[in-house]
């Protein structure tokens, strides 16, 4: 949403004096000047070094009734875990319900509160919406793309929108139903202050100064553990050697919303992370509350429509009993259809047909029949004037009952709360669930792996009526997932888990499309909690795809995805350092209007029900050890660490169960690859050989994939080259020709049973190793005088060949003469040279190809090269050549430019 100029700009009803140039340019401003690529606050500015270039002057109002001006503009720094932010309101926005920005370093968010005049339809869902949106002129940048603007929300985005909704909805009270929506802009970004928890907090004070009739100011912080030490609001820096990632909202009283990851961090140094985060909001909120007192508007408590308090008895009156027994069917689809044929029946009493009152509470008596008797009597007619006080009657007017009628609206909803109090008081009173458990019970475990042969590996874990599929593909570097964020370099994920959620796994017809913010959200929570648990790409090269399908949901399936997707990594073979799973717990908090105790009650395992009726969800997930991920959201006003310990403990004993259980899966993981699965093999290559593989434009490393039949091969600048394959035979081919073409030759090497590849008139091109080939000089073919190479060898031939010369280009010389014996080099050399005119013979050009000059020479007329004698005559002592040779240091072999392995 964009906000409408001011009006003050649009009804100015005269022009503006024009005294001196408002905005100017210094003699030495260039056109386009970057500014060196600083960001800078919004809310200052000040005069800098350096920033003569670029003047802007004030314009002198002074005097003119017509000045703008921004009497409402508040600028304070408050607490901010470690530091302060500066918060300031009244200059940006002002025809929102409130709009603020908040800066920290030089970040800053600037967030706005709207609220609509004319309330919704009311529903038991609070119609909040909320956007959040990473400017990429935050950073100087613009967004990739044709249309070079921000589209779709990002995942990233949709989940600090998640974050920062969370929290505000148990703050606002029932009965608003009025629409409210949130945007939250990042307009700068130093890199150092992470945008997130600033929005959260941003969100917090702008919801404080707005209308919206809000309970309690919130604010968001992050928890990072460094050193053994509990940090508050780390940098992006010091965020990269933590061993934590905790965020945490609440009030000033109680804690909100929890979420974070570690690694397998122990129950008790959550518990003091929480604490240490909770100390931070609690001195931000109260700043809070203090500025929403003196510069807040007026909450809209008028617009608050609560259903009659009547309605309440009227529904249990008519539903009680019949709704308790429904509550006790164990099985979701008949207790659901059960409830819902019971509410259309409530419906159509109090909507339609109408409540009729018991006729004692009117007063009316059974005698009231007879006083109707005499109304068809005809009445005396008096005349005006005539009137004797005592002939005139009162009969008495019966008191019929009249039928009280309430909205559809306002029925649903008490029907839901009358629903979700009987599901409560049952809980406590009888000490069991809708299933029957007990509070810490679990519901029955089923998992399986193997069912999809084709797929790389695949698990179905089954708990109660929550049924997750898990399927698990394996790629190479191109199948990652690439994430532009505002850091400005492109982030590639090795990993991703992505979680489906389909209108059919509750029996219900749904739309299929994008998934939504929920799947999003609880898809990361998964993906986070299974992360830990992988091996480094150097020990498994692969990237991972996990995607989990819900079949049936009946509570926490998030943490289904977790306990599946865990086994199905374990079928696709990934070397997983330990089995993780997950569990959802739930509470019941005031337990004394129920017949309790008071205390609040913790559930293990919920369902779909007890998360809608109850009043917590937390989910946990680790080993036996430690916690992995946690998302606890919150109902009512915030909940304290002794409760969240509590959980903790039991949740712990819930994770050592699953765990139990998921060793007897049946049929086990396989724990080794699939034959369906690529092959990857990791080669280590010299830095420097890294461009000759790639090739001009990448020809060579494609001509290597399509020769070998490979599926791609990445390579990294520091020599690690990964090979994917479908089959063996296709790696094996790649890596030969990798290696040969990377190889270091030492003069003095002798290749076995090398192939000829090729003929030129000056000699032969044989391939010593795959992809690699070297020149063997028609003279150095053999003992024998030749006058072209065809006379010894055709192509295709194989021989035996030794390396002789590598000369300054990496380009190999060869020869067959080195590795004959000495008594055939001795009786061959005594024959004579074929016969012919002795002119030509002496007008024959020798080329000596061991010097530089060979390699920079055009070839003559005759388009041969032949060897001087006295060079036939070194070549032919080979053992000498071999030894001078190979003398040379690894450092020169080491920088040798292996290219393409040909002589021209």
């Amino acid at each position: 949403m964009l906000t409408s100029p001011s009006n003050a700009l649009h009804s100015t009803p005269h022009l503006w004096p024009i005294r001196r140039s408002k905005l100017c340019r210094s003699r030495n401003f260039p056109r386009f000047h970057s500014g060196g690529g600083k960001l800078f606050s919004l809310s200052l500015l000040s005069a800098r070094s350096g920033a003569s270039r670029f003047s802007v002057r004030a314009l002198d109002v002074s005097g003119d009734s017509g000045a703008l001006s921004f009497p409402n503009h508040i600028s304070v720094k408050i607490p901010f875990g470690n530091r302060e932010i500066l918060v300031e309101t009244g200059l940006m926005g002002r025809q929102a319900s409130s709009s603020v920005t908040v800066t920290d370093g030089e970040t800053i968010v600037c967030t706005s509160v709207c609220v609509a005049d004319v309330p919704s339809e009311p529903s038991d869902f609070l119609p909040l919406y909320v956007h959040y949106q990473e400017r990429f002129s935050a950073v100087g940048r613009t967004s990739g793309g044709f249309f070079k603007r921000e589209g779709k929300t990002k995942d990233h985005e949709v989940l600090i929108c998640r974050l920062i909704d969370r929290p505000l909805r148990p703050t606002m009270p029932k009965g608003f139903y009025n629409e409210t929506q949130i945007l939250s802009w990042v307009l700068s970004y130093d890199g150092l202050h992470a945008p997130d928890a600033l929005a959260v907090t941003s969100a917090g004070i702008a919801v404080a100064f707005s209308e919206v009739p809000n309970s309690k100011a919130i604010a968001g912080v992050r928890v990072g553990l460094i050193g053994g030490e509990f940090i508050v609001n780390p940098t992006v820096k010091e965020m990269e050697e933590s061993q934590l990632d905790l965020f945490l909202a609440g009030t000033d009283t109680a804690i909100l919303t929890i979420e974070g990851y570690s690694n397998f961090l122990p129950e008790e140094m959550l518990l003091q992370a929480v604490k240490v985060g909770q100390d931070a909001v609690q001195a931000t909120c109260t700043a809070i509350e203090a500025l929403a007192k003196k510069h807040g508007k007026a909450k809209m408590v008028d617009a608050i429509r609560l259903p009659p308090p009547d309605l309440y008895k009227h529904v249990k009156e008519l539903a009680g009993e019949e709704l308790s027994k429904a509550l006790q069917i164990k099985g979701k689809i008949p207790r659901r259809k059960a409830i819902s044929s019971l509410e259309e029946k409530v419906l159509t009493i109090l909507t339609e047909k109408g409540y009729v009152v018991d006729e004692i509470a009117f007063g009316t008596t059974e005698a009231q029949p007879e006083l109707l008797e005499d109304e068809d009597e005809d009445e005396e007619v008096v005349p005006e004037g005539e009137v004797d006080q005592g002939d005139v009657h009162i009969r008495p007017i019966p008191r019929k009952p009249i039928p009280l009628l309430f909205s559809e609206v306002d029925v649903k909803l008490v029907f839901k709360e009358v629903s979700s109090k009987l599901l409560r008081r049952r809980i406590v009173e009888g000490g069991k669930r809708s299933d029957g458990r007990t509070p810490d019970g679990i519901r029955p475990i089923d998992s399986r792996c193997g069912l999809l042969p084709r797929a790389h590996g695949s698990s179905l874990f089954t708990r109660g009526e929550t049924q997750a599929l898990a399927v698990v593909t394996l790629g190479d570097k191109q199948m990652a997932q690439r994430i532009d964020n505002l850091e400005g370099s492109d982030e590639y994920k090795r990993f991703y888990l992505q979680y489906t959620f389909p209108p059919s796994s509750v029996g219900e017809v749904g739309r299929i499309g994008a998934p939504s913010r929920r799947e999003i959200g609880h898809g990361t929570l998964a993906e986070r909690a299974l992360e830990t648990i992988l091996p480094s790409d150097d020990d498994f090269p692969y990237t991972i795809r996990v995607e989990s399908t819900i079949l049936e949901s009946n509570g926490s399936s998030s943490m289904a995805s977790v306990c599946g997707g865990c086994l199905a990594l374990q079928d696709a073979g990934v070397p997983v350092k330990c089995s993780v799973a997950g569990i959802a717990m739930g509470m019941v908090w005031d337990t004394e209007e129920f017949g309790g105790d008071g205390s609040p009650l913790i559930l293990s395992d919920i369902t779909g029900a007890e998360d809608a009726s109850g009043d917590m969800d937390f989910k946990v997930a680790g080993n036996e050890d430690g916690v992995t991920a946690f998302q606890m959201d919150i109902k009512v006003g915030g909940i304290t660490l002794q409760i969240m310990e509590k959980a903790l403990i039991q949740a712990k004993a819930g994770r050592r169960h699953i765990l139990a259980e998921m060793t007897k899966c049946s049929p086990p993981p396989t724990l080794s690859l699939s034959k369906y699965a690529p092959l990857i093999h990791i080669m280590k290559v010299h830095p420097s050989k890294v461009y000759s593989l790639i090739g001009s434009g990448g020809k060579k490393v494609k001509s290597i994939i399509e020769e070998s039949g490979v599926e791609a091969i990445d390579m990294q600048d520091d020599g690690i080259v990964k090979i994917m394959a479908n089959n063996v035979a296709s790696l094996e081919r790649a890596k030969a020709i990798i290696s040969g073409l990377t190889m270091v030759p030492a003069v003095g090497d002798i290749y076995r049973n090398c192939e000829i590849k090729s003929m030129a008139p000056y000699g032969a091109f044989v391939e010593i190793a795959p992809g690699r080939e070297g020149l063997c000089h028609i003279s150095e073919l053999s003992a024998e005088w030749l006058a072209k190479p065809e006379d010894a060898y055709k192509i295709g031939d194989r021989i035996d060949v030794k390396l002789i010369e590598v000369n300054e280009k990496g380009q190999l010389r060869l020869s067959v003469r080195a590795l004959l014996p000495e008594s055939e080099l001795g009786k061959d050399s005594q024959k004579p040279p074929p016969t012919g005119d002795s002119t030509k013979d002496k007008s024959r050009k020798y080329v000596n190809t061991s010097s530089k000059d060979r390699a920079s020479s055009k070839v003559a007329s005759g388009d041969e090269l032949l060897l001087k004698k006295k060079d036939v005559r070194r070549a032919s002592d080979g053992d000498k050549t071999m030894k001078s040779n190979s003398s040379s240091n690894e450092e020169d072999r080491g920088s040798l430019v292996n290219g393409e392995a040909t002589i021209s």
